[in-house]
């Protein structure tokens, strides 16, 4: 592939179309194979509003890159980057020519031209704008490689290869196929190489297994595409995506694996270990206990020993106590006598303080001043004898007191001062004291005056006297002092005494403590040795504890870990299995999953020559999730089914982004739910979304996009393929790079029923299909019908559910603390009591748990048992939805949600009548179940389509009851006549024979054909007869099983199944489900609310807004109220609309939209805006819809989100003369018929303009032969005609008849026609129904059905139901055969619906065969080879001599059959060199390939040709009958004896040229003729020659009536012969006044059974009866049938 690609890029002007589908690889082999060519790659990044002009700018910078600076690119360009198809106008011109006009501005081009001027001289050539322009443009076209990734799905590729053909022509294609077989084992196994634990051998057939599962996917795809029409696609993408996922998964299982052995490896470990440890430990315990003995007996003696130290102390201590209380009281005595002296002391202080005041004023330099005296004053000598008095040592007064003597005492100045600080002034000798007195008596011993003679002698004056005044107060005191000391004495002698008692006692302690702390060290010791026993013994039964209580772990963990070394083994297979699982069944549906899995993958695992070790019976779910978390799930709401928990599987364990297809919005609910507050909920499209993307991409938040349609906005193409950039730190969103972080979680999500997404959408994400399962919806509706019929039980589940749901929650988080705690505990863990303690709580809970869940398990039975009998009413209601929900494929319109299902059948089950048997009321609920969703389901259905679903309905319950043979319902639906038989009886046709033939080879049947055969008479009769369904079956065959009459009768009968079924079904679920009578509009308008709108799909002549309008009135919602809005849309209402809607949610009013399917684009909003209002809106507030339905399902665009949510109601007018005579009649009330004064008349006129009303609408149904062109035909035609009546009736005295018809039949019911024939018609009806017979009670308005006379209202209703005969097209003045032809049809659609409805079986119908092409070049040239030459008009003009009437008629015809021939050999020769490849392929001969591939006339052959109803092969041999029939003619140019007037492309030119040839025969005036036409009694082979004037026709076929031969007359038909052929007839022109109208019917006729535009002539032909007759029965001649 490489080297293709690289081939082209390097091949000059080589640019590439690379076809494959996304996901095949092209992008990335293209920047692989530019970079070996050394190219750059450029591609555009789209973002939001890239357009045109983006492009240009983008294509410029490459065109200057390539053609300027020549640099070799690639332009890369992929299916997602043409956002607008216009892109390709660009890239189209950029192929062709380079040139794209526009691409530069002038000034631009100018820069361009300069820049390339240089090289272009360089290179010799002339400077000219032109050639330098020539030389870029070359330049560019050499080096811009456009490179474009196309996918082929669809039709896209086609048209624009149509539409752009350079995109083909000017590039070389390269188609991507799928990979073979050996492509994809060797890229898987080229990934296994690196992944580890997997042998070689093995690691092969994993690469052939998943190579395997990729193509089975593939084939099965294919089927699932044609059985359930779904598209699957794989892509080489989705391939590498299963590789990736399953070395994923496989490293991440392994890991799993291996901690979760690790974890039970360690418990048990731990286990083991605790046995091993408990026999240790019981010896422990033995030697504990002896040691423990010796410490108690150690202890009790010392405690002896204590006791007597303790008398001791005792003994002691009271002696010191009394001791201590004499002390006390010496104490106390010597305290008052210290008390006394300390007061008398004080009294001497001041004395003591004035005489150290005194010393303290002499200092050396002051005595020395005293000493220095020679001889001083009396004063200062008696001073200093005093003091040498006082100083005298010893009491020796010194005799010598002089001042000499003084003078050598104070010699040393230093010394005197000491001593006079340090005197002993509490001891003065008395001697001293006697000698001093005579001094101190002085009246001059005064400081004050000694003053005067010397400071310092001052100073010693005051010291004497103070010093003496202190020794007298202290000599007082001296007693009292010797007192004291002789106390302190005894006191001390006390004390001592105290002490040593107490030093003795102190002793006595000393000993005793050394003792006590003996005694307690020993205490303690038995104490230790106690607790450790204890504890040993504790530990002991805790080792028993655990190893007990983990007994039953033991062996389960034994066990698991046995199975987790198994599932080592089997890992790789296993992953493998659920890899496939993962990536490939997420789209399919329950039976496929099953398929695949177990009925393709796993048969061919077994045969794989070294084969993948795989568990046998492997569950892929319980390798991905456990009960826990689908028990959470469940909790979350997600459906219990097998198919939603592995949808929810997939959903958690894809690594692609998972999206899901989820009409019923089941999983979105579970979504939403599920991850509550943290998800981010946007729609592409709204406002900001992108910018809510890049938040939650930043912040790793889970997103949900939802309701996605069926394309992506481009701009998310790097998210969806996950494609990061920078190491995977970012991810580009357009242009913009955006981090990304790895939690970040997309969810993807559609509610489109059957989305068709594209292969690379499907090869980026995982597609998930979410669509409800038959048992799945079963098991919803059993819990809501149970719910409403027995809540306590349905409650009692609910909680059960949630309990066990719970406990199995509980139970794993137990056993995983368990282990956690079992591994994590460290070393001598048997201590940690706390931890036993734990195990043995949890062990507790788990085995509660394990009991209330047997318990649970007991009363789940009985609840299930209980539910069981409600069963049948949710099996019943699922596969109503089913049936509801497949409808959608006979009409785009039929759409409906399972949320307005699950409200109808809430409804239906309260409706239900009670019953005492519970088996009764269980019929009930199935009855009222099944009747209101009927009635829901066919209000909203054509008429058309009313019986095919209650016909499905009806096959669908009986299948499901096992009442009916699937067998006999096949041969029913598909008809599977055997070919190429020949009837042996007339009454049967060939087609019906081989029915018959394939039913008699049934059991059942056998001899079936023999009877017929046998007593043909009887069945002739059977088969003749009108109502043959009402009739009994010949012989033994009328005791069959209904569902067997309807085959046979289906194969001799087949336009009497429209009846047969509907009795059919009236015999099997009641007459309620055929009667036709709708729902009136009140009853509907119930059921609606704000979430719920009324949707009318139009149909024409009804208006069914006039209801709304009455209804509105009823309740006040008017126009003048200003709360009824009615907005009709078209150009520039929308807005309007959002302002009433808007308005109308708020306020509560009522809004009309009408014609909403004029309004496409505007569609998507309307949804949202009524899906925005569904919620918060006022109670009151309702929306009324009307639209018409897309004429095919391809134009089908009203939004399903609206259609499935509303109540549809189609108002069509009702089918069948029964239901439209009541409906004519419930236009008027008992009022209506009382409000004229001539009452008698006034009813009856006016019962007759119900019944003609009821008969012209309903005549609709029989096609040309009803009424030649449709008319609308509506109840105000109705209406105003009675209005008429009434005002003619009370002016004129007697009835005008004539005028009444004139203004019905021409005004009121006659404006609306426009076809002559047509007008004939309704005047006819007029005169049979309105003329004076009417009131004689003669009147007969059908054969069986007289003009009522005169009754109340209620009575004419009643009389309609009595008297009015069966539907038949009596009751429209028609034959029976009328209805033949649409009955075959109706029921053939029918049955055809049917059985597409059928759930398909896989592989049905897969016939090989050649190719559409083959076929269609097989056809052409058959066509080509058949077709004969031109005619060549010139020549055969010259063998003419005279030019007559006939001979131009048949020139005429000869240029008109070579217009159409060469025409034809044209377009064949055209579409043949298309289908060689010779010509591009243009829509015009696609058109023409696909015409011819479906067997229809091309467009443009009948534009040139006649009008035909046959297929192309009908239609090509007529052809070639008419070419046939023209040469004859041509060839002598004599008149064929009898001509096939249909041959002509234009039968009036030669009836006309009839009349010129007579007319100039006989000489008449051309426009005073007329043709008369006799009817021969011979047929064409009886005539050799023609008539001598005029000419014989033949081809002719009457419809309606049959020519009788022996009469000559028109007469009734013979049932079932629908065109007898009409004898040669015989047209001769006559004068006009000659012709014969009486007893004649004016027959028109046609050149088809189409009628209308298709007219010829009238031809007047003879009846017996009243032409009206055949008025009526809608009688016409044909030139073909």
């Amino acid at each position: 592939m490489i080297c293709r690609i690289n081939r082209i890029l390097e091949s000059p002007r080589g640019n590439a179309l690379l076809v494959g589908v996304g996901g095949s690889g092209k992008q990335s082999l293209t920047r692989l194979a530019a970079f070996i060519s050394s190219l750059e790659v450029f591609q555009i990044t789209l973002r939001k509003g890239y357009g045109i002009p983006d492009l240009k700018a983008d294509l410029a910078n490459q065109y200057i890159k390539t053609g300027v600076k020549n640099v070799g690119t690639v332009f890369l360009m992929t299916d997602a980057q043409v956002a607008d198809e216009r892109f390709l106008v660009l890239v189209n011109d950029l192929l062709a020519s380079g040139e794209i006009p526009d691409l530069f501005p002038d000034d631009e081009v100018e820069n361009i031209i300069s820049s390339v001027r240089n090289e272009v001289k360089s290179q010799g050539l002339v400077d000219t704008r032109e050639t330098c322009w020539k030389f870029f443009i070359d330049r560019v076209r050499r080096q811009l490689k456009v490179a474009l990734c196309f996918s082929p799905v669809g039709n896209k590729l086609r048209v624009r290869s149509r539409k752009f053909p350079a995109v083909v022509n000017c590039t070389a294609i390269d188609w991507f196929h799928e990979w073979p077989q050996e492509a994809l084992e060797s890229v898987s196994l080229r990934f296994l190489q690196e992944t580890e634990n997997i042998e070689l051998s093995v690691k092969v057939s994993i690469s052939k297994f998943m190579a395997y599962v990729h193509t089975s996917v593939n084939e099965m795809s294919r089927s699932y595409l044609s059985n359930e029409r779904r598209y699957n696609y794989t892509t080489p993408k989705s391939f590498l995506e299963q590789i990736k996922l399953y070395q994923n998964l496989l490293f991440k299982k392994g890991k799993e694996l291996t901690a979760k052995m690790e974890r039970l490896e360690n418990g048990l470990q731990k286990l083991n270990s605790t046995s091993a440890q408990v026999d240790g430990l019981k010896a422990k315990l033995a030697a504990q206990e002896v040691e423990l003995k010796q410490k108690n007996e150690d202890a009790d003696k010392l405690i002896q020993v204590v006791g007597v130290e303790t008398e001791k102390v005792s003994m002691e201590k009271a002696i010191a106590d009394e001791e201590e209380r004499k002390v006390a009281l010496i104490t106390q005595e010597v305290k008052q006598k210290q008390k006394d002296c300390e007061e008398d002391l004080a009294k001497a202080e001041p004395a003591l303080a004035a005489a150290q005041a005194a010393l303290n004023t002499l200092n050396k330099n002051n005595l020395t001043e005293l000493k220095s005296f020679g001889s001083p004053p009396s004063a200062v000598s008696n001073v200093t004898a005093a003091v040498m008095v006082l100083m005298a040592p010893g009491g020796k007064v010194p005799k010598d007191r002089s001042w000499k003597a003084a003078k050598v005492s104070m010699a040393r100045v230093d010394g005197f001062l000491d001593s006079l600080i340090h005197f002993d002034k509490e001891n003065i000798h008395e001697n001293c004291l006697k000698a001093i007195q005579p001094y101190l008596q002085d009246p001059k011993f005064n400081p004050e005056f000694v003053t005067s003679k010397s400071y310092a002698a001052a100073g010693l004056c005051s010291w004497v006297i103070n010093i003496v005044r202190f020794y007298e107060v202290y000599c007082d005191v001296e007693p009292k002092r010797q007192a004291l000391n002789k106390a302190n004495a005894e006191l001390a002698a006390a004390q001592e005494k105290l002490a040593n008692i107490k030093a003795k006692i102190a002793h006595l302690n000393e000993n005793l403590a050394k003792l006590t702390a003996k005694f307690e060290r020993a205490t303690s010791d038995k104490l230790k040795c106690q607790q450790e026993a204890e504890a040993t013994a504790c530990t002991i039964s805790l080792a028993n504890r655990l190893v007990g209580g983990l007994a039953s772990e033991n062996v389960r963990w034994a066990e698991a870990v046995k199975d987790f070394k198994e599932q080592e083994s089997t890992l790789c297979g296993d992953v493998l299995l659920i890899t496939a699982f993962v990536s490939y069944l997420g789209y399919f549906t329950k039976k496929y999953r099953q398929d695949l899995m177990d009925g393709v993958w796993r048969p061919y695992l077994r045969q794989l020559k070294v084969p993948v070790p795989v568990t046998p019976s492997l569950d892929p779910l319980t390798m991905l999730t456990d009960d826990a978390d689908i028990a959470a799930w469940q909790n979350e709401g997600l459906p219990a089914d097998r198919m939603s928990t592995e949808n929810a599987t997939i959903l958690t364990n894809c690594e692609r982004w998972p999206l899901m297809v989820d009409p019923q919005l089941q999983g979105i609910k579970w979504i939403k739910t599920k991850y509550g507050e943290d998800l981010r909920v946007i729609r592409i499209g709204q406002k900001g979304y992108l910018d809510t993307m890049e938040q939650a991409l930043a912040a790793g938040e889970v997103v949900l996009i939802e309701n996605l349609e069926e394309s992506v906005d481009p701009v998310l193409g790097a998210l969806l393929g996950r494609e990061t950039i920078k190491k995977g730190r970012y991810i580009k969103i357009g242009d913009k790079e955006c981090e990304y972080n790895p939690s970040f979680r997309l969810i993807l999500h559609t509610k489109l029923a059957n989305p068709h997404y594209q292969p690379e959408m499907q090869a980026q994400c995982t597609l998930i299909n979410f669509t409800v399962t038959r048992d799945g919806l079963e098991d919803q509706l059993l819990a809501a019908v149970v719910s409403m019929e027995r809540p306590d039980l349905e409650e009692l589940k609910s909680d059960l559910t949630k309990q066990q749901n719970g406990f199995k929650i509980t139970l794993k988080t137990l056993e995983d603390n368990l282990l956690s705690r079992l591994s994590s505990a460290s070393g001598n863990f048997l201590g940690d009591t706390a931890l036993v303690e734990n195990l043995e709580t949890t062990k507790q809970t788990a085995a509660e748990i394990e009991e209330k869940v047997q318990e649970s398990k007991v009363t789940e039975t009985k609840i299930n048992e209980a539910r069981e009998h409600y069963r049948p009413a949710a099996a019943r209601a699922s596969l109503l939805y089913f049936i509801m929900n497949d409808l959608n494929a006979i009409h785009p319109m039929y759409q409906f949600s399972l949320k307005a299902f699950s409200v109808v059948f809430q409804k239906a089950v309260e409706r239900a009548s009670p019953d005492e048997s519970l088996k009764e009321h269980v019929l009930n609920l199935i009855d009222s179940i099944t009747f209101s969703v009927f009635q829901y389901t066919t209000r909203g259905l054509f008429e058309c389509d009313k019986l095919t679903y209650t016909a499905q309905v009806t096959f669908q319950i009986l299948l499901m009851n096992n009442e009916i043979n699937m067998v006999e319902l096949d041969f029913l639906l598909r008809y599977p006549a055997q070919p190429g038989v020949t009837s042996p009886v007339e009454f049967l046709s060939n087609h019906s024979w081989g029915g018959i033939k394939s039913l008699s080879s049934m059991e059942e049947f056998r001899n079936l054909d023999r009877d017929i055969e046998g007593s043909a008479k009887r069945w002739k009769k059977f088969v003749e007869s009108e109502c043959p369904e009402k009739e009994k079956f010949p012989q033994e065959w009328k005791s069959k099983s209904a569902l067997q009459r309807l085959c046979m009768l289906r194969a001799i009968r087949p336009d009497r199944m429209t009846y047969a079924v509907r009795d059919f079904v009236e015999e099997k679920l009641g007459s309620k489900y055929v009667v036709g009578r709708s729902l009136d509009f009140a009853t509907s308008f119930e059921e609606s609310g704000p979430a719920t709108p009324m949707f009318f799909i139009l149909s024409p002549g009804v208006d069914p807004l006039k209801d709304v309008e009455k209804q509105g009135k009823k309740l006040g919602y008017t126009f003048n109220n200003r709360n009824f809005h009615n907005v009709s849309l078209g150009q520039g209402q929308e807005v309007v609309a959002e302002q009433a809607l808007d308005m109308a949610a708020k306020e509560g009013h009522w809004v009309i939209l009408q014609n909403i399917h004029l309004v496409a684009k505007w569609l998507g909003s309307l949804e949202k805006k009524l899906e925005q209002h569904s919620e918060g809106s006022h109670q009151e507030f309702r929306v009324f819809i009307s639209a018409e339905p897309a004429p095919s399902p391809d134009g089908h665009i009203i939004p399903q989100g609206i259609l499935e949510n509303s109540i549809k109601i189609t108002n069509e007018p009702p089918t069948g003369m029964h239901a439209n005579l009541h409906k004519a009649l419930d236009n008027f009330n008992q009022d209506t018929l009382e409000m004229c004064a001539r009452e008698n008349e006034f009813k009856s006129i006016l019962f007759a303009l119900c019944y003609f009303h009821a008969v012209v609408a309903e005549r609709r149904k029989f096609g040309p032969q009803g009424w030649n062109r449709s008319y609308p035909f509506n109840t105000g035609d109705l209406t105003i005609s009675v209005n008429v009546l009434y005002n003619y009736l009370e002016a004129n005295s007697k009835v005008p008849y004539d005028d009444l018809r004139y203004l019905f039949g021409e005004i009121m019911y006659g404006g609306h026609i426009t076809d002559d024939w047509d007008r004939r018609l309704c005047k006819t009806y007029l005169e049979e129904f309105i003329k004076p017979e009417m009131l004689e009670g003669e009147l007969f308005l059908a054969p069986g059905f007289p003009l009522p006379g005169n009754m109340d209202y209620n009575g004419y209703h009643q009389y309609i139901d009595d008297a009015l005969p069966a539907e038949s097209p009596y009751l429209y003045g028609l034959h029976p055969n009328a209805e033949i032809g649409f009955l075959t049809q109706t029921s053939e659609k029918l049955f055809r619906t049917v059985l597409e409805m059928q759930p398909r079986d896989t592989n049905a119908g897969e016939g090989g065969g050649a190719t559409r092409e083959e076929k269609v070049k097989a056809l052409l040239d058959e066509i080509l080879e058949k077709l004969t030459d031109e005619f060549n008009i010139l020549e055969l003009m010259a063998k003419v001599e005279e030019r007559t009437p006939y001979i131009v008629v048949a020139f005429q015809e000869c240029e008109r059959m070579n217009i159409l021939t060469s025409e034809i050999k044209r377009s064949l020769k055209e579409l043949d060199l298309g289908l060689k490849g010779e010509l591009t392929m243009t829509s015009d001969m696609e058109n023409l390939q696909n015409t011819i591939f479906l067997d229809t006339v091309p467009e443009s052959w009948t534009k040139r040709a006649y009008p035909s109803m046959a297929g192309l092969a009908g239609w090509f041999a007529d052809l070639l009958s008419r070419i046939k029939e023209l040469e004859t003619w041509t060839g002598d140019f004599v008149l064929p004896s009898v001509v096939w007037l249909a041959g002509f492309f234009n039968p009036q030119s030669f009836l006309t040229a009839i009349m010129q040839s007579m007319a100039r025969k006989n000489e008449w005036p051309l426009d005073k003729m007329t043709l008369q036409c006799d009817v021969t009694k011979r047929n064409r082979e009886d005539l050799s020659s023609p008539p001598r004037e005029g000419a014989y026709v033949h081809g002719l076929f009457m419809e309606g009536a049959r020519w009788d031969m022996q009469t000559g007359m028109m007469t009734d038909a013979r049932l079932k012969d629908l065109t007898p052929a009409m004898p040669v007839i015989f047209i001769k022109a006559i004068p006009a006044d000659k012709q014969d109208t009486r007893s004649v019917y004016p027959c028109p006729v046609y050149k088809t059974r189409q009628r209308g535009p298709t007219y010829v002539w009238t031809f007047n032909l003879k009846t017996k009866d009243n032409p009206s007759k055949w008025v009526l029965a809608g009688v016409a001649l044909l030139l073909q049938i």
